[in-house]
Formats: structure tokens, sequence, C-alpha cells
């Protein structure tokens, strides 16, 4: 019940948020869906605004519940602004998009659709529409916004992601500022074998910790007399890593603990341990591949940098793209709070419509 009255309280003050003078009454008394904003002629209504602040309250805290009126305002007014921002943004590119002559055919639709029904597990057509209308949605209102998904992803790669370019000098500058990104973390490949000590049923050790002991002695004296490994791991190990001959990794060296770190110190490929107590018994530790860092060279890092580039520039990009769209649409509000918050998202949220 406390979902469904917060729920309620978020479309009273939407509700009241829009300008009363803007709504409509015919004179046969029914309300006529309200207008917020014209964009080029097309409109941004009032329930298209709840229903965007509705999920951005949702997105932002799934738990959220406002203990006051007051409380729920606050909430509202801190996702209005980018609400309304990317509500006006996504009609300008759809409208971009259009122009351009994009569209979704059906069958891109129908393809979309089997995507959808095979990534939820869905059976069939009436199933999906039965999970459609918990949601407030039908078919038709999946493909509008399945076609302004497409319309918004299709004019971002031509008009800005199209036109991004990575020069090589760009690339080399790149790289030599920022080595440091490009080196691999040293790594240790290594093979064990653990003589477990037994424990009573409060976790302590009992009684065969010298047992134990002397048994990894004799194991690593097998080692070092150079019989192999791998079969001594499987002979006398109480570690999963048996079934492999003992062999662990690769493993960075920073995750290995402090204790196993300065026992494998100055070792070289081939190295023992000597034997170490663990939280489990003992263990005996031999270094099978050691890769020291090395820095990636410049023509394998190259696709990588060209990425990074390119992501920094889109945003500049997309923003410049936007203001242009901006600058040329016919915007024509029907309320001033919502203009106020408009421009107020300009100035903060530029280029958020990602889809």
């Amino acid at each position: 019940m406390k979902k469904t009255a917060t729920l309620a309280a978020v479309l009273a003050i939407v509700a009241a948020l829009a300008s009363p003078a803007a709504a409509q009454t015919a004179t046969t008394g029914t309300i006529l869906e309200q207008v917020l904003v014209k964009v080029n002629g097309e409109i941004v209504t009032k329930t298209e605004l709840e229903q965007r602040q509705i999920a951005a309250l949702r997105q932002k805290n799934p738990n959220l519940r406002p203990d006051s009126d007051a409380a729920l305002q606050q909430a509202l007014n801190e996702v209005t602004p980018q609400v309304i921002v990317d509500a006006v943004d996504e009609l300008l590119i759809v409208q971009r998009g259009k122009e351009l002559g994009f569209t979704m055919s059906t069958e891109q639709f129908n393809s979309i659709v089997e995507n959808i029904k095979k990534e939820n597990k869905i059976e069939s057509d009436e199933a999906l529409q039965a999970a459609l209308k918990q949601e407030g949605m039908t078919m038709a209102d999946l493909r509008k916004q399945l076609e302004r998904t497409s319309l918004v992803q299709r004019v971002q790669q031509q008009e800005v992601m199209g036109k991004l370019q990575v020069t090589d000098t760009e690339l080399k500058a790149y790289y030599d500022a920022h080595q440091d990104e490009f080196g691999t973390v040293p790594q240790v490949t290594l093979r064990e074998i653990t003589v477990a000590v037994t424990a009573d049923p409060q976790g302590i050790n009992v009684g065969k910790d010298d047992d134990a002991k002397a048994k990894a002695e004799e194991v690593r004296g097998k080692i070092i007399a150079g019989e192999p490994f791998p079969r001594l791991a499987a002979d006398y190990s109480d570690s999963g890593s048996k079934a492999n001959g003992g062999l662990v990794g690769p493993l960075s060296k920073s995750d290995l603990s402090e204790d196993l770190q300065k026992a494998l110190a100055g070792l070289k490929e081939g190295g023992i341990t000597p034997v170490l107590r663990t939280a489990r018994g003992y263990q005996v530790v031999k270094i099978e591949k050691l890769q020291d860092s090395k820095t990636k060279p410049f023509d394998e890092a190259k696709n990588e940098i060209a990425d990074k580039i390119a992501n920094g520039k889109r945003k500049a990009e997309f923003d410049k793209f936007l203001d242009k769209l901006r600058t040329d649409a016919i915007i024509d509000w029907k309320n001033d709070d919502l203009k106020t918050a408009y421009d107020l998202g300009v100035k903060t949220f530029r280029g958020t419509v990602t889809q």
C-alpha cells in the first residue's frame, strides 16, 4: 500500500508542476492530454514526463519512500532537469533520423522481438504480451520504443561516431604520455603441494601437526631429488589443485599472501620454497613460470588507444551535434517552470541521450 500511495503522490506533485492553465477541458467535461512543450511541432505531454520522472526516481533509488510531500518534491526537483533535457533531445534526434530516412522494418522488429523472447526465456508472443501488460505496455508501445532507440543509435553512429577521426600523431602522443596504461602486471604460475593438518570440530589443529610437517619435508626432499612435481602432488597433496599436478595460476604477484611473496622473493623459475606453515597445514611451492611487467608495443596498443581517444571526442562532438539541433529547432514551451528546468539541464547534463 505504501508503494501505491507513493506513486499516487508522485503523480499528484508532477501534475502540480505543470501549469493548470495549460490543461484543456472539452464541453463534454473530458480532460484532454496536456502538452508541455512542442519541438518542431511534435509534443512532449504531461503523461510522458510523469512516466520519465517516475522511471528516473526508481532508477536513482529503487527503495525511495519519501516521508513527506516536501521530500518527494525535492526528489523530483533533482531529476526533472535531466529528464526534460533527455525527452527533448531524444525527440530532436528521432526527428533527425526521420529526415535521414531511417526506419525500422517489420522484419527488423520481429528479429529484435525474437531476441527479447530468447534472452528472457519467453516461449510465445502471448507470454510476451502478458509480460508487457504487467508493465502497462502493448506490442505497439514496444515497437515505438524500439524504433526510437534504433533511430537514436543510427543517428549517433552517422552524425557523431562516423565523423570522428583519430590521427596517427594523436595515437603516438597518447601512447608516449600514458605508458603506464599499457604495462602488464607481473605474474607468476606456481605448483603447490599442501599437507593438511587434522582439525577437531571446532577447527583447532590437534595431534598430527608434527607428522604433517615431517611429511611435507619428505615431499620437498623428493622434489629436490628430481621426482616429478605433478606425480608427487597427485600422491601427497590435500589441495584441490592436485588434479592438475598442483598447478595454480597465472596469478598477479600482488594477489599472493604477504608470507608467500616473501618466500618466493629471490627465487627464479624452478625455485622451491621451504616448507611453509599455512592455515590448513604445511605447503611446498615451486615457481613454474615468471612473467615480469612489460609495456605493450605501440602497434599492439593502437586500437585500444584509438578507442580511448574516440570516446573522449565522442562526448564533445555529441554535445556540438545536440547544440546545433537545439539551435535550429523551434521549441515552444507551454510551462515556464519546465523551461527553467530544461535550461538548467542543458548546462548541467549535456549530451546524455545515449541509447
